[in-house]
């Protein structure tokens, strides 16, 4: 039995082991590993943290989005109403704008009737003047201009008053 290398080779393990007792081995071994399992737990809950912190603010990243895009349609709309009351305040403007205008070429074209009237009034008397005097020159006689003359001096007072 002391001979067979066997039973060296179990006495040198027992006592391995019972060196590693000795020095309290497996205790720091189970030490090492329960300090690993508690710095894997504490990662594994701060990651957790992490998660719910980010899942948090994706949460509010996603509400503020929302309300910017809430935000941005009711500007939207604002400037579409803008728009269509300036349109249609621009509109009425225009449409003053064209009646005033109207209004005044109407005014000219009244003015320039006027004055073409008058032109031709005035060119009618001057027409008459000429067709009355060279009637008198050529048929009126002395005779007869004498009496007219006579007759426009006697109505003359009359006219006067």
């Amino acid at each position: 039995m002391f001979q067979d290398p066997t039973f060296w080779v179990l006495v040198s393990f027992v006592m391995f082991v019972a060196v590693l007792v000795y020095l309290k081995v497996p205790g720091m071994v189970t030490g090492a590993l329960d300090k690993r399992a508690e710095k894997i737990k504490s990662d594994l809950d701060e990651a957790e943290a992490l998660l719910t912190e980010a899942q948090d603010l994706l949460a509010s990243y996603q509400k503020k989005q929302r309300e910017a895009a809430d935000e941005a349609e009711k500007i939207k709309a604002a400037a579409r109403e803008e728009a269509k009351r300036i349109t249609d305040h621009g509109q009425e403007r225009l449409a003053q704008s064209l009646e005033r205008r109207e209004k005044l070429a109407m005014d000219r074209i009244a003015q320039a009737e006027a004055a073409a009237v008058d032109a031709i009034k005035a060119e009618t008397v001057d027409i008459a003047i000429d067709a009355t005097r060279e009637l008198l020159a050529t048929k009126l006689t002395d005779a007869k201009a004498d009496a007219m003359i006579g007759d426009a001096i006697k109505d003359l007072p009359k006219q006067l008053n």
